[in-house]
């Protein structure tokens, strides 16, 4: 992961502004509470994450959603084109700066040491889509739903069915892990292995630390330590029988 990751906040407000979202993203919008930040997806029809983005709900018909700078345009593009007969407005406020408190992530305009947010980032299991990555992970294998970022009980969104099958009728191969190694930071989307695949990674003193979404024996196989994620995001990834 490049030290040059910037984001880009937008508002969304309108009278439809909710429902719009809540056939858009992967958690459950009408149930979201005021204030609350949390880290959600847009996905393609195939399923797979084609926009992260960090959504707070304000009050029902205003809404502030960050994304990744290099996402942004194609993110409004998005919004715009199926939003155009919703009663809402998308507008672009600016680049915002990230900070990690707890399991959450913040933004504020004043600038913060986001190389070292990266880090902590991925440390504590926050995976997060770029433009490198968009279409490769699905939500189940990045624990969306383990950091209420997937509702698999709401209504009907964009590659909901395929996310709902996965989900009830299936088990993820693989999913994500947190991982430190020597050397240089992997590139995002690498192949470290045939079964492990690099979301996002970050220089450290010592080598790098990664998120990667990987089958565990394959990760046995390299010469990797695997790192403790949060409680919240140890658990069994699969929907519990």
């Amino acid at each position: 992961m490049s030290t040059s990751m910037t984001f880009t906040s937008f508002t969304l407000n309108g009278v439809d502004a909710q429902k719009f979202l809540q056939g858009q993203v992967t958690l459950n919008a009408e149930a979201l509470a005021e204030n609350v930040t949390r880290y959600t997806a847009i996905c393609d029809l195939k399923g797979r994450i084609h926009f992260g983005l960090w959504l707070t709900k304000r009050n029902p018909e205003s809404f502030e959603i960050v994304t990744t700078a290099d996402q942004a345009e194609e993110f409004a593009k998005h919004i715009k084109k199926f939003g155009a007969f919703s009663k809402m407005k998308l507008e672009e406020a600016g680049p915002v700066y990230p900070t990690l408190n707890g399991d959450q992530t913040s933004f504020a305009v004043e600038p913060t040491d986001v190389p070292a947010w990266e880090v902590q980032a991925i440390q504590a299991g926050q995976a997060y889509i770029n433009q490198a990555i968009e279409h490769i992970f699905q939500p189940q294998e990045l624990r969306l739903h383990q950091r209420e970022g997937v509702h698999y009980d709401k209504g009907c969104y964009l590659g909901q069915e395929v996310i709902a099958r996965l989900w009830f009728k299936a088990k993820p191969k693989a999913w994500l892990h947190a991982i430190s190694g020597t050397g240089a930071a992997p590139a995002q989307g690498e192949q470290l292995h045939a079964q492990v695949q690099v979301v996002n990674s970050a220089a450290t003193e010592n080598g790098y630390v990664a998120l990667v979404v990987a089958r565990p024996d394959a990760l046995a196989e390299l010469d990797v330590k695997v790192l403790d994620l949060p409680e919240a995001l140890n658990g069994d990834v699969a929907r519990p029988q």
